[in-house]
């Protein structure tokens, strides 16, 4: 059974991942439009092969940005992300994350 101390440290140490990816989907709506050419304007890709962003996990979008900007992520068509998620800040993967989620 958990103890007190032991749930208190539990949410301690999640709090930073759950804050992390609270972005805002208006603003991803906008900044999204660069997406739109490979992964579709509804994040439904036109491009057979490219993934769908539509409905996809917050995290996972925002992870798989970071990894393709800082070039960790391989295969595919990585190359052709890396300059894609180099144009984009912290708020702005965030956002765009929080956007693509929020398509159902």
């Amino acid at each position: 059974m958990l103890n007190k101390k032991t749930i208190a440290l539990a949410i301690l140490l999640a709090a930073p991942m759950m804050a992390s990816a609270a972005g805002d989907a208006a603003a991803g709506k906008a900044k999204a439009a660069m997406c739109a050419g490979c992964h579709g304007g509804n994040g439904v890709a036109v491009i057979p092969g490219y993934p769908n962003l539509k409905g996809q996990n917050e995290q996972y979008i925002v992870a798989s940005l970071k990894a393709f900007k800082d070039k960790s992520r391989t295969g595919g068509q990585s190359a052709l992300m890396y300059p894609m998620a180099g144009m984009l800040s912290e708020a702005d993967m965030q956002n765009i994350a929080a956007y693509f989620s929020s398509l159902k």
